[in-house]
């Protein structure tokens, strides 16, 4: 089983994001491909101590880009839409 630092990879910071977090109380973050809902709620609850409700994931296709005559492909990854119980509240960039 992964540790739950190899499991969350990264928060998400964007402007559908943000008017989600305001607006709904969820968090976007990019997680191991590999992990399952269960194992995403309990590394968001460790790692920034809040209560979990609801944990929604998708798979987000890489895109082929091309330069010149040369074409590759980005990664695929997965995302994770975290909804934080009523009454908690998580500010990933404080002083803003």
């Amino acid at each position: 089983m992964k540790s739950v630092y190899q499991i969350i990879k990264r928060p998400l910071f964007t402007e559908k994001g943000a008017a989600i977090k305001e607006a709904d109380n969820k968090l976007l973050f990019e997680v191991f491909p590999g992990a399952n809902k269960a194992e995403i709620k309990r590394a968001v609850e460790e790692i920034f101590k809040v209560k979990v409700d609801k944990v929604a994931t998708l798979n987000v296709r890489g895109k082929i880009k091309a330069m010149g005559r040369f074409k590759g492909k980005r990664a695929d990854w997965k995302k994770a839409i975290v909804t934080l119980k009523q009454g908690e509240n998580l500010d990933l960039i404080e002083g803003v």
